[in-house]
């Protein structure tokens, strides 16, 4: 063989070498290869189980903020930044929620995005708290999650004293509930909810005829609706998510129940529809913010996020929005390091898809809206709007 193809050969192996160990190589990986500053971003979210429809919803809208900032080369510190996700899964159950956040702070992230739920946000952020982790989550709305007073816990949404009391108002205002059964789910967002409501309710007029309970992995729902039954109310609200609230619905419908069904953030999702089928119509859920399409980029994120996941479960545009708040802090303090850019966080000012996003004192998103919603032909469809509401003192 001629010394030229001998050595054309040699060139070509050599390459196809350095190109398979490029492609063997992670985004991150290279990142660093290039004098990247590698910024690892923790999300946590049940990514299994049946609340794995929201938590992938939250997975796709925190990926879809970090790899828009990573197509845009940010500099922070005279460094060009690359962001990496860092995703678990945490059930949506406490104990798994803490084992992932030890997890997320050994792997050295720089931010926490989540959780989704109260109950699994609560104990996570003590771990994050004393390793000075920041924390923004795109949806947990129990009060206790910032009343608890530490620096780095931080939501981008309105919270359940807010949520609450408009749902007790509105129930007992608008929809004439007289007498009203509670049921919740035992969880920190369904219990916390179904308080402030109770209260709501209470203040306005309505008589509480029933407090039941179930559990967040319950689908049989026959003996504590028979006994919500026999006190004949004529609304009754649910604290809880989708997976219950559906077939609860369901058999609401087949024990001939003849009262008006509502819900939170938690219900408000195209899988209560399906879960619900015909008996859905007619249901009342509520979700702090405006509806989507008024949101302040809530077409345009809509678009773009089928044309790269799948339809919007329910907390997606707030999962984006939190990452984005966070990187426009770490922009502010010019830095990545949580120390640094918290101050900036804590005065931040940022126009995100949702709404603008400052943060009171404890964390809270200042002037959170609520938006009420029913179930008509088949589709939630928005019914109004009450913004500006100031949390109840605690």
């Amino acid at each position: 063989m001629p010394f030229h193809s001998v050595l054309t050969r040699l060139l070509f192996v050599a390459v196809s070498i350095l190109i398979l160990s490029a492609c063997g190589k992670s985004a991150s990986d290279q990142a660093a290869a290039s004098g990247d500053l590698v910024v690892k971003i923790g999300a946590a979210a049940p990514l299994t189980g049946n609340q794995a429809h929201i938590g992938k919803d939250n997975e796709s809208g925190t990926r879809m903020a970090i790899d828009e900032a990573n197509a845009k080369g940010l500099v922070i510190g005279g460094r060009k930044v690359h962001f990496e996700l860092i995703s678990e899964d945490d059930q949506a159950d406490p104990k798994t929620a803490t084992i992932v956040a030890q997890k997320l702070v050994d792997n050295k992230v720089s931010a926490i995005i989540g959780h989704l739920n109260s109950g699994t946000t609560i104990p996570a952020s003590k771990i994050y708290s004393d390793n000075g982790i920041v924390q923004i989550s795109p949806s947990a709305t129990a009060v206790n999650y910032t009343a608890q007073g530490f620096k780095t816990a931080f939501r981008v949404m309105a919270n359940d004293a807010q949520q609450g009391r408009v749902l007790g108002e509105y129930a007992a205002k608008n929809l004439g509930a007289k007498k009203i059964a509670v049921i919740d789910d035992r969880t920190a967002y369904g219990q916390g909810l179904a308080d402030e409501f109770i209260k709501a309710a209470q203040a306005n007029g309505a008589q509480i005829v029933a407090r039941e309970y179930t559990n967040d992995k319950a689908v049989d729902f026959t003996a504590v609706l028979t006994a919500v039954k026999g006190k004949q109310p004529d609304l009754l609200f649910y604290g809880g998510m989708d997976p219950q609230a559906g077939p609860m619905a369901k058999q609401i419908k087949a024990l001939a129940l003849k009262l008006k069904f509502m819900m939170g953030d938690g219900g408000y999702t195209p899988a209560f529809i399906k879960l619900a089928g015909d008996a859905a119509e007619g249901a009342y859920a509520s979700l702090p913010g405006v509806p989507l399409a008024k949101m302040p980029g809530g077409k345009e994120f809509e678009t773009r996020f089928v044309a790269k996941y799948q339809p919007i479960q329910l907390y997606a545009p707030y999962c984006y929005d939190a990452v984005n708040v966070m990187i426009a802090a770490m922009q502010k303090a010019d830095s990545v390091e949580p120390a640094k850019y918290l101050p900036a966080l804590a005065n931040v000012s940022h126009d995100g898809v949702t709404a603008n996003i400052q943060f009171d004192g404890k964390g809270d998103l200042k002037g959170g809206a609520i938006t009420l919603y029913q179930v008509q032909q088949g589709k939630w469809q928005a019914l109004e709007t009450l913004g500006a509401i100031a949390p109840a003192a605690h």
